[in-house]
């Protein structure tokens, strides 16, 4: 695919789709809300699961070499991080495997950490395994947000066991830089703390910006804490249930294979043969995708700018999401509201991710230009002259 290929998708085409982004709302509700892109799949992920319906090869998955090997291959090429093909273990998505691994680690109402405005299902997953949410809320600068580092040590300090870190960040897009991971890797050894780094965004890092995975930091940082990664947010296969675990160190690998032994059963097989696909030959559309959302990312500010000014943006360094603070419009009601009753647009409600978002939406950017911009002016039909 070319730049101008990603252009081409229509909604009489997305409309036909039968995914939860496409099935939660009525059809003259424009949806941007969830984390899945409109792309059409990447060509060797398309084929490689056409093959596999072409055999009839649905059957159950199976944590087989392969996935291990492409994984390994894919890490060492994008992030010059070198894993043992033997230290990925198959999980059906990122929630599961950190829900499972806390259930593992630590004791039942042990604290857990995390950086709001976050994840939404952070929250409820933590609470699912038995575990208290600590909260850790980011510092929201001038230029965006920034870690925290006098608050995270203060919630190490205050029953935080386990630190479930999001780099790249969801929703607000950072990227933390090595020496941010630095300082978090010393302070996790200082307190005796676990890190879960969620890195599922990682392939989604934007000309400008390096993502520097957590256990490539250095034995003094992989000693105490294992990776959750996948292709379902890259290559925006998330419904194929495929995702991985990374530990490499002795003590992680220990955990780690306390898993459930059926683990690799609750994964889909498609997911399995997709995702290899993906690591393996999927870098080419990958690098056309990044190019797209960087230009994406650089068309939201312009149409902001143009219809929203009063809408505070700070572009994300990674991921296809955009972070918007709308207090500035000085709304009546929560702006997800608004744009979704009032402008028929249905974007991410900041206040899932935190208090921090209150006034805040997450828009879902991994689209052609002509969505994204339709996206803009329908927010900005829903919003008072005077607030823009």
């Amino acid at each position: 695919m070319t730049q101008g290929a990603f252009d081409e998708i229509s909604l009489t085409e997305l409309r036909r789709r039968r995914s939860y982004k496409w099935r939660a709302f009525p059809d003259d509700i424009l949806p941007a809300f969830v984390a899945e892109m409109d792309f059409p799949l990447a060509p060797p992920v398309a084929a490689a699961i056409v093959d596999a319906v072409a055999q009839g090869d649905a059957g159950y998955a199976w944590p087989i070499q392969e996935l291990g090997e492409a994984v390994s291959g894919f890490l060492q090429a994008r992030f010059e991080w070198t894993v043992d093909p033997t230290d990925v273990t198959l999980v059906p998505d990122v929630m599961v495997g950190i829900t499972e691994l806390l259930r593992l680690a630590v004791k039942p109402s042990d604290g857990v950490v995390i950086n709001t405005p976050v994840y939404p299902p952070f929250f409820s997953h933590i609470v699912e395994a038995g575990c208290k949410v600590v909260e850790a809320p980011l510092a929201d600068g001038p230029d965006g947000y920034e870690l925290d580092f006098a608050t995270l040590e203060r919630a190490f300090t205050s029953g935080g066991r386990v630190y479930l870190l999001c780099n790249p960040h969801n929703p607000s897009g950072r990227v933390f830089s090595r020496s941010e991971l630095e300082r978090v890797a010393e302070l996790a050894q200082l307190h005796d703390v676990l890190v879960l780094s969620d890195e599922i965004h990682a392939p989604l890092v934007l000309p400008g910006t390096v993502h520097t995975p957590f256990l490539a930091l250095g034995e003094h940082a992989a000693e105490r804490a294992v990776a959750f990664i996948s292709a379902s947010k890259a290559w925006n296969i998330p419904g194929l249930k495929c995702a991985q675990v990374v530990a490499t160190s002795d003590a992680m690998r220990v955990l780690v294979g306390r898993l459930p032994e059926g683990m690799g059963f609750r994964a889909g097989n498609l997911g399995v043969i997709a995702s290899i696909a993906a690591y393996r030959d999927g870098s080419p559309w990958l690098d056309e995708l990044v190019a797209v959302l960087d230009r994406n990312r650089r068309l939201l500010g312009e149409l902001l700018a143009e219809h929203l000014p009063a809408v505070r943006y700070a572009p994300p360094q990674g991921t296809y999401l955009a972070w918007l603070d709308c207090r500035g419009l000085g709304l009546e009601h929560e702006p997800v509201d608004v744009f979704r009753e009032r402008g028929r647009v249905a974007l991410g409600p900041g206040p899932k991710f935190g208090a921090q978002g209150i006034g805040r939406v997450r828009v879902t950017m991994g689209t052609s230009a002509g969505i994204l911009r339709t996206i803009v002016e329908r927010m900005r039909s829903a919003v008072p002259t005077e607030g823009a």
